[in-house]
């Protein structure tokens, strides 16, 4: 069944705003469900859980987009000045991908690059790549499932620069391999630019992938980061040197980097594993241990439930990871396991 947003053509006389000194008026766009939508809490509503997403409205061809847009009428009802915002980067478009490739296109656009241009390429590469329309919408669920400060995913499609900084990033990583790399440059020089965040087109992310603050991040041109990972700001994943070839870090699912985390050189970060702040890491980290200090090693084992890894969680307080840390006891047993870990990383 189709989508029936897909069958509405919303104009820019939809959202008619009519001010006075003392009066707004609104025009909104037809409701969501056919009736009229009711506002359910201050801002842009009650926040709502993945699974109450999936359940009301698992009809819907594009749940997560439904949502957004239910959110962006609220919004607009609550707070009438944001409402023309609201429909220039939500309720104009038809889907997702057409939202947020305006949404980034205006926060690209400079005087040698119009934003119809950034709009033209985003809808390319997210038409070309599955992968790609698949990694928003899991990176958007990670940013509001992880973040204490967002409850609604409107809010991290409108505010989230580390959101908008990781699809920058996947537009220039389709364009790298394409083989359009002086492009791909010039966008990651753009994104450095506009969101303080450096990551090189050649660079691989999985999806799922939470960049929380972002600013200062920094991952090289061979680096690879698994799924399901979080990081802060200040997190850099470089080289040791002027060396050339495969040089950077190997971060696997689930793991987590805290604030100003440093790990440099072509090394492993397990599964699982988690980098407290402020820590540089050297070497190698095996899956769900827990490494600190400057150069960092490790202080203990993770033992969450099967499935649950750190950067669900987002707890950076090392002082309480007792209640999920095994930490590396004295006896010979336990040290004959640990022992290739316990040196500095």
């Amino acid at each position: 069944m189709m989508n029936h947003f897909a069958q509405r053509n919303l104009s820019s006389s939809s959202l008619d705003k009519h001010s006075t000194r003392n009066n707004t008026r609104i025009a909104f766009p037809p409701p969501l469900f056919g009736k009229e939508l009711q506002v359910t809490g201050p801002g842009f509503g009650s926040p709502i859980t993945p699974e109450e997403l999936a359940r009301s409205l698992r009809e819907a061809d594009d749940p997560l987009w439904e949502l957004i847009r239910r959110e962006a009428e609220i919004g607009a009802r609550n707070e009438p000045h944001l409402a023309s915002t609201l429909f220039a980067i939500v309720l104009n478009h038809r889907s997702l991908e057409d939202a947020l490739s305006f949404h980034l296109a205006s926060k690209l656009e400079s005087g040698y690059f119009q934003a119809t241009q950034w709009m033209e390429l985003l809808r390319e590469a997210m038409s070309d790549s599955e992968c790609y329309r698949s990694a928003i919408r899991k990176d958007l669920m990670a940013v509001t499932t992880r973040d204490p400060a967002t409850q609604h995913a409107i809010q991290a499609l409108l505010f989230s620069k580390g959101f908008h900084a990781l699809e920058c990033y996947r537009l220039a990583n389709w364009l790298w391999e394409k083989g359009r790399k002086p492009l791909a440059l010039y966008l990651q020089s753009l994104v450095s630019k506009s969101f303080a965040v450096d990551i090189h087109p050649a660079a691989k992310i999985g999806s799922s992938v939470f960049i929380d603050h972002a600013t200062g991040v920094v991952i090289g041109e061979t680096a690879t980061v698994g799924n399901h990972v979080s990081m802060l700001h200040n997190v850099t994943l470089g080289g040791t040197g002027k060396e050339t070839g495969d040089r950077h870090p190997k971060i696997h699912d689930g793991v987590l980097l805290g604030a100003g985390a440093t790990v440099l050189g072509n090394i492993v970060v397990g599964r699982g594993a988690y980098v407290s702040a402020c820590s540089v890491v050297l070497k190698s980290v095996e899956p769900f241990m827990v490494v600190s200090g400057v150069p960092a090693k490790v202080i203990g084992v993770l033992t969450y439930q099967q499935g649950i890894f750190p950067s669900f969680e987002m707890d950076q307080r090392v002082s309480v990871c007792g209640m999920f840390m095994k930490p590396i006891s004295s006896d010979s047993k336990q040290k004959e396991n640990y022992v290739d870990y316990g040196s500095y990383i």
